[in-house]
């Protein structure tokens, strides 16, 4: 093995036996031809956190250095990942998507399920949490009769849409076609 400086038998220094002189520790890139650069890498990552002291370990034990490497690349794939990840509470940035919904109007043919779907993907979008916020949005989504429906019965009652829940209920009770038995079976 080629070194840098030194040589691979590591001098003995007083009072410990076989502690590795730091300047005779550094590996050459050409020592190790059976890493990927990926790996390499992930091992002088290593030894900067380690110390100078771990390279003769890597450089002696060939079939140890991907496991060593690869183990390295992990933890800090891990570290990255739990320094990325958001509490509940926190919201990564403070702008929020701005995605379009169509208008559901309650027309023959229209598939009100597909657009709770993209209903409900904008308000996750729009970061809307509170319920009645979540309601407003949808009615402001609404055209045609399903609009007047929904205007009519917040006429009525204005407490009729008290949950973000209960107006979804209500709407695919009065817009969604009637499953008959057949339908329910197939």
């Amino acid at each position: 093995m080629n070194y840098e400086h030194g040589k691979e038998n590591l001098p003995m220094d007083g009072m410990s036996v076989g502690s590795p002189n730091t300047a005779a520790t550094h590996v050459v890139r050409a020592d190790c031809p059976h890493l990927a650069d990926p790996e390499w890498e992930a091992l002088q990552r290593l030894s900067t956190v380690i110390g100078e002291a771990a390279r003769p370990f890597y450089a002696r034990y060939r079939r140890e250095q991907h496991g060593v490497a690869l183990g390295f690349i992990l933890s800090e794939q891990r570290e990255v990942a739990v320094a990325n990840t958001v509490s509940p509470g926190v919201t990564p940035r403070k702008e929020y998507l701005n995605l379009l919904v169509s208008n559901y109007e309650g027309k023959e043919g229209e598939t009100l399920l597909r657009w709770l779907v993209e209903l409900d993907t904008a308000i996750m979008a729009r970061r809307i949490v509170d319920s009645l916020s979540k309601v407003a949005f949808t009615m402001s989504c609404l055209g045609g009769r399903a609009r007047s429906w929904a205007y009519g019965r917040r006429l009525s009652d204005p407490t009729c849409f008290s949950t973000y829940e209960s107006f979804k209920k209500e709407l695919k009770l009065a817009f969604e076609p009637p499953k008959n038995e057949f339908r329910s079976r197939a």
